[in-house]
């Protein structure tokens, strides 16, 4: 209370008393002489402001003077703005994005060993499927990680990578390019190129020296048509990638359940050098690819024209008949005319 003034005026100190002057001898009721602008004082000669406490013109009602809340200090509120942190970090975790980590080679040149991805995991609770093209996390269909080597986190990376402030290291996640979605046929002979409805594409990001298809009898030589509900992967380090093409004979037969992937790589964040976005190539964007639609078309129709084939025979038997017995029926009336 050290800014609050002792005796504090009333607000007219300084100003003459317009319309209403003073005498400069008037005298006080027991005959001392005050001035005009003089304090009164009690019979004690003590003066008003020397007996009011200190902020006692900031009173409130009751005359209690009100008393103004301490700032809560840096070291109390530090916990609460940590806890609020951690929340909103498992919450943007949980339902908006995600840091993981590259553990291969399997996607160079696009994606080296240790880069950092963001991965968008908004769109996919909107209903949005993995498209042609996109770079896709997903967790492990049917064991494709068997072998492989499972990080050891220590306890500080484990919290941190829960809340979703460090890439995951013991879930056990894929990352690959969505090369047919739901009703694509897919096809590789010999070196390549890849052909997706039967239709060539152009892949300038295959790791520089591989051939986009490969020439061995473990799965590199395919046709395969993906069912609804299903994206075939592959890794862009062809000759280097166990995608797809090489789990061809486990429960999903190479194909990946659209409700395993975990969403769409979007950023490379770290290092810093290699920041970057991961469009999807332009050689997914030719209209032709789509004509895989078409085909599912004849497909559902097949069974109608099956049906339609089957009935035919009979139509014609019936109506031959018909035939037959109307002209039977014109002959004996033609004949008990004559």
């Amino acid at each position: 209370m050290g800014d609050v003034a002792v005796g504090a005026r009333s607000g007219h100190d300084g100003e003459e008393h317009r319309g209403h002057p003073v005498e400069a001898n008037a005298s006080g009721p027991d005959g001392a002489v005050t001035s005009g602008n003089d304090e009164m004082t009690d019979d004690d000669g003590t003066r008003d402001d020397e007996q009011r406490p200190p902020g006692a013109d900031d009173a409130g009602e009751g005359g209690t003077a009100p008393t103004p809340r301490k700032p809560r200090s840096f070291w109390k509120e530090l916990p609460i703005l940590i806890g609020i942190a951690l929340v909103l970090a498992l919450l943007i975790k949980t339902f908006l994005v995600q840091a993981f980590s590259i553990p291969s080679d399997s996607m160079q040149n696009t994606l080296q060993q240790g880069d950092r991805v963001l991965v968008d995991k908004l769109t996919p609770w909107f209903g949005s499927e993995p498209g042609r093209g996109e770079v896709v996390v997903f967790h492990d269909p049917d064991n494709w990680l068997a072998g492989e080597p499972t990080p050891t986190p220590n306890p500080v990376q484990k919290v941190l990578s829960w809340i979703g402030l460090m890439p995951s290291a013991e879930e056990k996640d894929l990352i690959k390019r969505v090369i047919g979605v739901g009703g694509d046929t897919v096809e590789c002979k010999n070196s390549g190129p890849l052909l997706v409805n039967g239709h060539a594409l152009n892949e300038p990001y295959v790791y520089p020296g591989n051939t986009p298809c490969s020439v061995d009898d473990q799965g590199g030589q395919f046709k395969v048509t993906v069912p609804k509900g299903y994206i075939w992967v592959m890794g862009d380090h062809r000759q280097n990638s166990r995608d797809s093409r090489y789990n061809q004979t486990d429960k999903h037969h190479g194909m990946v359940p659209v409700s395993d992937v975990v969403g769409r790589a979007i950023v490379k964040a770290w290092p810093i050098n290699r920041w970057g976005t991961l469009p999807v190539p332009d050689t997914f964007d030719q209209p032709d690819l789509n004509q895989q639609s078409s085909a599912s078309a004849a497909l559902t129709v097949a069974p109608q024209g099956v049906a339609v084939a089957a009935v035919l025979p009979v139509v014609v038997w019936r109506r031959s008949r018909r035939d037959r017995l109307e002209s039977k029926v014109r002959r004996k009336a033609s004949a008990g005319s004559k």
